[in-house]
């Protein structure tokens, strides 16, 4: 059998080599293509590519599909012939270079991990990979026939988007309370501000401070008048300096000072509220003499000691300070949850929470796993690294002071006055270390825990001053509408009034100079960068921000233009003095003015489904037309007057009275008199009189006039007046008489209980009346105690033989004899 297997071995041999020497020509010349440097290459390399078989090639392997795998012939054995072996040596570079050749099947490596973490070591990343994954089902056929289900929600609620923070806006009861609340809350830090001020004057303070400043600062401080006015600024500037560095570096915080103001969005929340643990304490007189002593607390308190250190170097210093007043408007931050209370944890409890702690992945147990990861030996891990124990130290380790997290901005700080310019300048060595820059001052929109809404200033004696332009960049803009100016009609005439209580009652050449550049800080101001900013801004205004009975002036002359992003139109930005106030023919009318014949109107207000609320509203004045209620400016009006008094005869309207909503329509030759009694008067006397309509009082959709005295000639105003008074005198004397009735009435009872008890007593000891007194007493209060609703017959039913205190005889009746 071998002899014939070796017999045909060769036969094949031949016959392949007879059939493969057809393509010995074309392999041949392919070869030649080839440049010498890469067969070099692949020599040095030592490829062998595998002996090829006579069957044809086979086809490429689809992804997925399994190769069955034949099973594999003995091969022949090899036969030494030159011929054999170069034709050998050509079909090998020929099946490398043109036949496609089945890559060998991967030897799959196995090992089993004794532990988890052997798991990851085969991370390229070194990543901690969590490989606790559900089994795969690699079997198919099973779930081929099943419908496919998708389910949304369980990543809906895996994964939550956080839904923006909407606040509901407040209403106009809520806003007015608000309002009032804002008012109140300034007055209170007015207060707060002024006597902290009078502390900085205390002599026992100011003697406390004045040992940190030696005779080179005070020098610098003061400086001579022989000096330039530059010389003398420099001078002052370079002493703050000096004592700026020394007093920072001397005064420690150890406390909170005053933050914002904030609101709180439910009341639960301010009943579990607390204030945190560093906030600073109250203080008295004699706690701020303390703190003089040892130079700490808040940083509040430290602006203030400066400000009285200066002070007792003869400076001219204003203490400063940016109230943190609760804001009236909605859309600033909320106050926010309280912190929840830390219970008394057990042994246990804390015991659990060091050994998590020690299981965290900064520890070093960790630290050292994750490198023995990246060792090449499955075993690594197993190992752990001894822990090498350290000496416990007997010095112990200071306390680390807690960190005091405020706003980076100052709340106090102070003003020096530069005597050479003539100006005040702000100095904050403990916040931000600032001299002469008051843009550094300001806190920006999205501080939480500061506000620039109002800054005073106190001088030594106790004056105030608001300097909040200088140091706001946008006043007009921004500011002022956190302010009660913004607020109310009124706002700015009330701060004014509040202020009036801190006033000098005079005022000096230096108050002029800083009001003239206070003035001049606000025109200075340049235009807003964004819509929202022009919107109630004192000095510009947009046309889409006009109100409805708000008109421009004819020809007003743009002052600019303002584009709503960079692919919004241009608007056209106007002055506010170039807007005017525009009413209704009605509405003027009531206001004691009269619109012009053949006006053309300056706007045409559209029509309003609001049902009338209010008579001197526009916008419930019916339609004139189809293009709405057409409105007139002042300047399209004159005066209304009413017809003349001629003779004593009063003017009147079909309802026989006459229109007086304002002093100025009293008719020429009349007089109001304004008394309830006038037409009484009037009517007493016989003279002509007509009564005044001043206005209409609403109860829902129905108006009623209001009548308030009466419009008579001015002749007859004496009498009339005369009349009315002799009528209260009259009604005076009345209600005394009546009153005087009531006294006597009430003492003639008095009089006629005292008679009937002196005779009841009359015949008894003063013993036995006390006793009796007595008895009586705790017999009423028994019986209101327990027996209310007891009837008289049974209250008389003890006595039946009394009566009144006399005793009772059958022989008499009523005082008479009985027959």
């Amino acid at each position: 059998m071998a002899g014939k297997k070796r017999t045909a071995s060769k036969n094949d041999a031949t016959n392949a080599t007879t059939s493969r020497s057809s393509r010995l020509t074309r392999s041949s010349a392919a070869r030649s293509n080839v440049p010498e440097i890469y067969q070099q290459m692949l020599v040095e390399a030592d490829v062998k590519p595998k002996a090829t078989s006579s069957e044809p090639p086979l086809k490429r392997r689809r992804p997925g599909q399994r190769t069955e795998r034949s099973p594999r012939k003995p091969d022949p054995p090899a036969t030494t012939s030159k011929t054999q072996a170069l034709q050998d040596e050509d079909e090998d570079e020929d099946e490398v270079q043109f036949e496609d050749v089945p890559l060998p099947s991967a030897t799959l490596q196995k090992i089993y991990r004794d532990s988890d973490e052997e798991a990851e070591d085969a991370d390229i990343q070194f990543e901690d990979v969590d490989f606790s994954f559900p089994h795969l089902n690699l079997d198919t056929t099973e779930d081929d026939n099943r419908d496919l289900e998708l389910n949304f929600s369980a990543r809906a609620t895996a994964s939550p988007r956080k839904g923006v923070d909407r606040r509901k806006p407040i209403s106009k009861e809520e806003k007015n309370r608000r309002i009032e609340i804002h008012k109140m809350h300034l007055l209170c830090l007015l207060a707060h501000v002024s006597r902290r001020n009078r502390w900085c004057n205390d002599d026992t303070v100011q003697d406390t401070l004045r040992p940190l400043l030696n005779k080179k600062m005070v020098t610098y401080l003061n400086p001579g008048t022989h000096l330039s006015q530059f010389g003398r600024a420099n001078s002052l500037k370079e002493g703050l300096q000096n004592v700026g560095t020394m007093y920072k570096t001397k005064y420690q915080i150890t406390e909170r000072g005053i933050r914002r103001a904030l609101w709180a969005e439910n009341e639960e929340h301010l009943q579990s509220y607390k204030l945190p643990d560093d906030a600073e304490t109250p203080m008295e007189k004699s706690d701020f003499r303390d703190a003089a002593k040892s130079l700490c607390g808040s940083r509040d308190v430290g602006a203030q000691l400066y400000c009285a250190l200066l002070r007792s170097a003869g400076v001219e210093a204003r203490l400063v300070c940016s109230l943190q007043i609760l804001a009236f408007a909605t859309g600033g931050p909320p106050l926010g949850k309280p912190p929840k209370a830390k219970g008394n944890t057990s042994l246990a409890e804390r015991f659990a929470r060091q050994s998590k702690s020690n299981d965290t992945p900064g520890s070093p147990a960790e630290s050292s796993s994750s490198v023995h990861r990246r060792l090449g030996h499955p075993n690594a891990t197993a190992f752990h690294v001894p822990r090498i124990p350290t000496a416990p130290s007997s010095r112990e380790a200071p306390p680390v002071p807690k960190k005091i997290r405020e706003s980076p901005y100052p709340v106090y700080w102070v003003e020096i006055l530069d005597e050479g310019h003539q100006k005040w300048q702000p100095a904050d060595p403990l916040v931000t270390d600032s001299f002469w820059k008051p843009q550094k001052l300001e806190p920006p929109a999205s501080d939480r825990e500061n506000c620039m809404a109002y800054v005073v200033a106190f001088e030594a004696d106790g004056t105030a001053k608001d300097v909040t332009c200088r140091y706001t960049k946008a006043y007009n803009a921004k500011t002022r509408k956190m302010r009660i100016e913004s607020a109310e009609t009124a706002g700015e005439k009330w701060w004014r009034k509040a202020l009036q209580a801190f006033s000098r009652g005079f005022v000096q050449d230096l108050d002029q100079i800083e009001e003239n550049e206070l003035n001049a800080i606000r025109l200075r101001e340049p235009m807003p960068r964004n819509i929202a900013d022009f919107k109630n801004h004192p000095i510009y205004v947009l046309e889409r921000h006009l109100r409805r009975n708000e008109v421009l002036v004819p020809n007003a002359s743009a002052s600019g233009t303002m584009g709503a992003g960079s692919s919004g139109p241009l608007e056209k930005v106007y002055r506010r003095k170039d807007v005017r106030i525009a009413h209704s023919m009605e509405k003027w009318y009531r206001m004691g003015q009269e619109v012009l014949p053949n006006q053309i109107p300056a706007k045409f207000l559209p029509k309003q489904t609001k049902q009338k609320t209010d008579l001197f509203d526009d916008d419930m004045v019916d339609d004139d037309g189809p293009n709405g209620t057409p409105i007139y400016t002042f300047d399209q009006t004159i005066q209304f007057k009413h017809p003349p008094v001629v003779n004593g005869r009063v003017p009147k309207n079909r309802f026989r009275n006459i229109d007086l909503y304002v002093p100025s329509m009293v008719p020429e030759g009349g007089a109001y008199v304004a008394d309830e009694l006038g037409a009484r008067a009037a009517f007493i006397l016989g003279v002509d009189y007509a009564p005044a309509l001043t206005g209409f009082q609403f109860k829902g959709r129905q108006g009623t006039a209001v009548l308030h005295g009466v419009v008579v000639a001015a002749e007859n105003e004496e009498a009339v007046r005369a009349v009315i008074a002799g009528l209260n005198d009259q009604a005076a004397n009345l209600e005394k008489e009546r009153r005087t009735r009531e006294v006597l009435k009430a003492w003639r009872l008095f009089l006629m209980n005292l008679r009937v008890r002196q005779r009841i007593w009359a015949d008894v000891d003063s013993e036995e009346e006390d006793n009796d007194e007595e008895d009586m007493d705790l017999d009423n209060s028994k019986a209101v105690a327990h027996e209310p609703d007891l009837d008289d017959e049974a209250q008389q039913s003890d006595d039946s033989n009394e009566a009144g205190g006399f005793m009772i005889d059958d022989d008499y009746a009523g005082g008479f004899m009985v027959d």
